[in-house]
């Protein structure tokens, strides 16, 4: 059945993707609907007994310091969702949307925040019904979790704000009605429960994680295509050098080139026609296989984060306790999404220099200049390359970090905040431009193939004549200059559907 089931403790990126891609359903464990029952019996205990407990008897930030009266509990939680869409900019994409409403639901039904179980319902009603909350992209400090972009998802759950459903924008109440779904009302600690979380950075961030999982393996096809063009020395790839300095990236890349490589009629030996190749070329292992380990680590950071209590108060119902601590704070994503979009910048970074070595005659060993046999007349790849330059300089400023920098806000009583928001838009962004980069690399490595002057003729690698076969599926060699950024985006279709690393992978086995 295409559903995923959500208990606050098994969910994986994978079923992340199906939910937020594929438009699987979502359900509620029995284990997790009984959690969010006694944890909301609890805050009703709380109300009903009069105790001071922040955002469930008191105001927010600064009004921590202002009691709510019980018969008030209704109107200062719908006060919170509406004054808190204070978001900016452009929507957020609609998987990135389907993406955090799921982990909010996921994470509240850990049963630590004391929401009602319709109120968690209505909010899985809506993912299932293919109602997407409008939620600009701008907003979010990343601490006291998303409250700007969290509120935004909120108000259609209210019968406010907007929505998309069946591809139309449409008034938050419209939207809810179209689908068949029934507006909540919010009670004592609910709006903070929905609003109080990392789900936003995260949701964006585990995106861009998986896209960028897969574009590591997309990079080493593309340096390895880059190397029969240009006939690199295999020898800086044998286990043996690698395995003396055991980083696992570094070792899993050396591995994937043999095998992209394997039966290649087209690579050299050293002393065959060179002693050692540039370090574009000869560095793969240590550039890719470094981003590789970065990633890897991002990835064990989201799958705690995907099924984490990032809630103020958390509700401690066996204890008798609701604490205000500090688990909406961002910094972890912050620091991990920062790491990520580094990691992602310099896969383009080598790439556009292994782009320079094909169109440049003074580097390629004898390829036609720019990649076309009537220079002069003809311009060829002369400004692909300047193309992918632009993209690796805008990278550059992408890639600084964002979690370096914090404003206060609230009078001071939210003093450090981790900008983790930014810092996962900015990596999904350079994700973004590296796929680019990585379409001109395999278009432009194919085209120099065709014109290799010493090898024409000579067999590809396993791995590599299944991604030349593949990138010749969708554009033809270049013969005479035309409109290039067409064929540009045939090649990064291919890439955004992941069909060369499908293809590849049918050849060569699974890649690391």
């Amino acid at each position: 059945m295409d559903t995923v089931t959500i208990d606050g403790e098994s969910l994986r990126l994978k079923d992340l993707m199906l939910v937020a891609r594929q438009n699987y359903k979502v359900v509620l464990s029995e284990a997790a609907k009984k959690s969010i029952i006694e944890s909301r019996e609890y805050v009703d205990r709380l109300v009903q007994e009069g105790r001071v407990v922040y955002g469930i008897t008191t105001g927010f930030g600064e009004f921590s310091k202002v009691s709510i009266a019980k018969e008030e509990a209704e109107l200062l939680q719908k006060n919170l969702i509406v004054s808190h869409a204070c978001g900016v900019g452009n929507h957020l994409p609609l998987d990135s949307v389907r993406a955090l409403m799921l982990l909010r639901a996921n994470a509240l039904s850990k049963g630590f925040s004391g929401i009602r179980l319709e109120t968690v319902q209505t909010l899985i009603d809506m993912l299932n019904a293919g109602i997407s909350p409008a939620i600009p992209e701008k907003g979010s400090l990343g601490a006291s979790g998303d409250l700007a972009p969290l509120s935004h998802m909120v108000l259609p759950l209210l019968g406010l704000g907007e929505a998309y459903y069946k591809g139309e924008l449409l008034p938050g109440a419209e939207a809810m009605k179209r689908a068949g779904v029934t507006p909540a009302v919010l009670t004592s600690k609910e709006g903070l429960a929905l609003i109080n979380g990392t789900q936003v950075m995260t949701g964006v961030g585990a995106l861009a994680l998986y896209d960028g999982l897969n574009l590591l393996k997309l990079c080493d096809i593309a340096a390895a295509l880059t190397f029969e063009a240009l006939n690199g020395v295999t020898d800086a790839y044998m286990p043996d050098i690698h395995g003396i300095r055991p980083h696992a990236g570094q070792i899993d890349t050396a591995s994937n080139l043999l095998r992209l490589l394997e039966k290649s009629e087209r690579v050299t030996k050293a002393g065959e026609l060179r002693v050692q190749d540039a370090y574009s070329l000869r560095c793969v292992p240590q550039v890719h296989g470094a981003s590789k380990d970065a990633l890897r680590y991002v990835a064990g950071k989201v799958a705690i984060e995907m099924n984490a209590v990032t809630d103020n108060p958390i509700i401690l119902a066996d204890r008798d306790m609701a604490v205000s601590g500090g688990n909406f704070h961002g910094q972890p994503m912050a620091l991990s999404f920062d790491f990520m979009g580094i990691a992602l910048a310099e896969l383009a970074n080598i790439s556009e220099r292994r782009i320079e070595r094909l169109v440049n005659p003074t580097l390629s060993g004898g390829l036609p200049a720019f990649l076309t046999e009537q220079g002069g007349l003809h311009s060829g790849f002369m400004i692909a390359q300047y193309s992918a330059a632009a993209l690796v300089s805008e990278n550059k400023v992408l890639a600084h970090p964002a979690s370096v920098d914090s404003i206060p806000s609230s009078a001071g009583q939210e003093d450090h905040v981790s900008m983790g928001t930014v810092a996962a838009r900015k990596a999904r962004d350079i994700y973004f431009n590296v796929s680019r980069v990585a379409a001109i690399e395999l278009f432009a490595a194919a085209q120099a193939i065709d014109l290799s002057p010493k090898f024409k003729g000579k067999r590809l690698g396993k791995g590599t004549q299944a991604a030349y076969d593949m990138i010749r599926c969708a554009v033809d060699t270049v013969t005479s200059d035309r409109e290039l950024y067409l064929d540009f985006n045939k090649v990064a279709a291919l890439i955004d559907t992941n069909k060369i690393v499908e293809a590849v992978e049918a050849a060569v086995g699974e890649l690391q």
